[in-house]
């Protein structure tokens, strides 16, 4: 045993350790300068955009007597257990300022009271409408419609998963543009013209994606956004920020390359005819929304048509963030099997000829600095602790790396965060703008690495559990932006500085 242990020993020390360090310090390194760079890149093509759409469409792109010529509109709310904040999202929906619309609400085999909540709040009963079924689905028991509000059907089905309840909605839906809104998420009267305008604009445009922000601090009443405010606990606030970097720099840089490869599940339009011909969405993966958005690139690539995906930054959708860590922890561990699950099912698109910039740029980015992105920071940051401790390298080499990525981290959240300001401005007062400011510092102490982990968890269980159907995952809701809270800004008050908000105004 003495001769095997000394034999071990040998072996160990003879390999090159000080070799491997520095071979894994200059691989640490090239990766983190790749993908900051690739971030600053997006970033200064998203400011440009922004600052240009910002000068374009300041004002109301259409005077109030040419409002007929906008498309009708279906808008599709899949619900599973949202008692809570359903009836405030159709009540919000009911007063949008579009001309020609109808709410499909699908009620998703929920446990609650959410479809017993919509009857008494609609006063909907049940109606012998045809159900066609160009896209299969789990069972339908039937059709609800309401004499009061002539605009909200509800479709009532066996659980199916949000895919599923989506796919339903589309053989509902009366009309050629269907827009898919989260039930737990409220739209501003103007953000459904604002989000249908590339149709209008540009016949090739067949998908339209716009801003999800947190609602979490804001005042809703009778279904109408009141009062914006920041929430009152950090965990939604680092959300805050982190959407704000992902809607304001992420999407919108890859939008003018026409490579945008996600459209939000909680607010997006689509052409009904184009996604039924790629049969709808999938309902055997829990990125539906990413895994949709890539098959129409790859689907028109490969019929060699000209078409556009575009995304608009101002049309708003607010949505309630996950307040607890267990629902976080649930919601970015999805994501991020979403991300991999439409990734692998589409690997055939990553640098095809005919892929165009969706294929050979914002592909390749998504597989290497989102999908592996957590496996290298988190064994990056272990293999430099553990490689400091034992002397493999210099302690400050160490820090300087350590200060140089989270830098870079309240970099890009600044940025994100004074974009916002000089565009948008709906955190308007000082209070509000000093929060944010520490806020984005502080996300990428502690928030940031917890989210790496989940991520990082999440791609492990998917590689060894790819079969495995998942469900829509269980996120806890108060609804307590229904109530007041204490840091609020009258809606008017941002309207001031935002084309955004002059009609009342991340995940």
């Amino acid at each position: 045993m003495s001769a095997y242990w000394q034999m071990l020993v040998s072996y160990v020390q003879q390999i090159p350790w000080v070799s491997i360090a520095d071979s894994l310090q200059w691989f640490f390194m090239a990766y983190f300068v790749a993908i900051n760079l690739a971030y600053l890149l997006l970033n200064y093509i998203s400011a440009y955009q922004i600052v240009r759409y910002m000068r374009e469409y300041r004002a109301n792109y259409l005077p109030a007597g040419l409002r007929e010529y906008q498309p009708p509109v279906s808008i599709i709310l899949p619900a599973y257990n949202e008692e809570t904040s359903v009836v405030s999202s159709v009540r919000s929906l009911l007063k949008t300022s579009y001309p020609a619309f109808e709410i499909v609400v699908v009620n998703d085999g929920s446990s609650d009271r959410t479809r017993d909540a919509l009857i008494e709040a609609f006063g909907l009963v049940r109606v012998p409408e045809a159900y066609r079924t160009r896209l299969q689905t789990e069972p339908v028991h039937g059709v609800y419609a309401s004499a009061r509000c002539p605009r909200v059907r509800m479709v009532d089905k066996d659980n199916g998963g949000k895919a599923d309840a989506i796919n339903a909605g589309i053989n509902c839906v009366r009309y050629p543009l269907f827009c898919v809104v989260d039930a737990d998420s409220i739209l501003q009267p103007e953000s459904l013209s604002r989000v249908v305008r590339p149709f209008l604009e540009d016949s090739r445009v067949v998908a339209s994606g716009g801003v999800v922000r947190v609602l979490n601090g804001c005042t809703v009443r009778d279904g109408m956004l009141d009062k914006i405010g920041l929430p009152n606990s950090w965990l939604p606030s680092f959300q805050l920020v982190e959407y704000l970097r992902a809607f304001l720099f992420g999407r919108m840089g890859w939008s003018p390359m026409n490579a945008l490869l996600i459209i939000s599940g909680a607010f997006g339009v689509f052409y009904k005819e184009r996604v039924i011909a790629i049969g709808g969405y999938r309902t055997d993966t829990v990125g539906e929304d990413m895994d949709l958005v890539i098959r129409l690139h790859r689907n028109l690539r490969e019929e060699q048509r000209d078409y556009r995906i575009v995304f608009v930054p101002d049309p708003v959708c607010w949505t309630e963030a996950p307040t607890d860590l267990a629902s976080l922890r649930n919601q970015r561990m999805r994501w991020q099997r979403g991300l991999a699950e439409s990734l692998w099912t589409n690997i055939g698109m990553l640098c095809n000829r005919r892929s165009g910039a969706a294929g050979w740029v914002a592909f390749p980015f998504m597989l290497f600095f989102e999908f592996l992105g957590p496996i290298i920071e988190v064994v990056g940051y272990v293999s430099m602790i553990v490689l400091a401790l034992c002397g493999l390298v210099q302690l400050d080499v160490f820090l300087i790396f350590l200060a140089a990525a989270v830098g870079m981290g309240i970099l890009l959240s600044v940025n994100a965060m004074l974009l916002e300001e000089l565009s948008f401005g709906l955190y308007s007062r000082p209070a509000q703008q000093l929060r944010l400011f520490v806020v984005a510092i502080l996300e990428n102490f502690g928030y940031r690495q917890l989210n790496s982990i989940w991520r990082f968890s999440a791609t492990l269980r998917w590689m060894f559990t790819r079969r495995k159907r998942h469900s829509w995952g269980r996120i806890s809701r108060d609804g307590s932006w229904q109530q007041s809270h204490k840091e609020e800004v009258p809606v008017s008050m941002a309207a001031s500085s935002s084309a955004v908000s002059e009609s009342s105004i991340h995940q």
